[in-house]
């Protein structure tokens, strides 16, 4: 008895193995399908929600060159939030809004804001922010669906692989 309720047990968690298998391979493949024009736009928004969230993260006493870039990148992202605005209404896109949106921008603090620590953790907390928003656009401008929007990404691509660039050569020289 105990041997037949052991092959029936294994049996079911076969099964249920097998079904968390096939719901997370089936959350891969919705990940990787091509974005369209509302998602690039709700994805570029949360970037700029990010790098405005950099500026509001740091702090006053801090590290002048981690105010000065978060300022910058700040201003940044508000001039590409008015050119995406134009493409949005023209287009009658609505962005969505995603969990990471809610998120909000938090930046750990080692207790010397001024030290190279916190230099580090302010230019690592953009990297993969920087690496998904290039990876969308890529994606986008395999097949786009809007030629204004398609020209953007193209505008905009270079210039934030030379903003990665930058985040992460700062951050191994710090």
């Amino acid at each position: 008895m105990r041997i037949l309720v052991a092959i029936v047990l294994t049996i079911q968690l076969a099964f249920i193995s097998t079904a968390a298998l096939a719901d997370s391979t089936g959350e891969q493949v919705r990940g990787d399908r091509t974005p369209d024009a509302t998602d690039v736009i709700s994805g570029l928004y949360a970037f700029s929600r990010f790098q405005q969230g950099l500026l509001e993260s740091t702090d006053l006493k801090g590290n002048a060159e981690v105010k000065n870039l978060a300022a910058l990148r700040a201003e940044e992202a508000t001039k590409r939030d008015k050119a995406l605005k134009e493409i949005q209404d023209a287009i009658g896109a609505e962005p969505r809004a995603s969990k990471a949106d809610s998120a909000g921008t938090s930046l750990d603090k080692p207790d010397d804001t001024d030290g190279p620590a916190y230099v580090r953790s302010f230019y690592a907390a953009q990297i993969p922010e920087y690496e998904s928003t290039i990876a969308l656009l890529e994606r986008y401008l395999r097949t786009p669906d809007n030629p204004a929007l398609a020209a953007f990404a193209h505008e905009h691509l270079p210039v934030l692989r030379a903003q990665l660039k930058d985040a992460a050569r700062t951050m191994a020289d710090k």
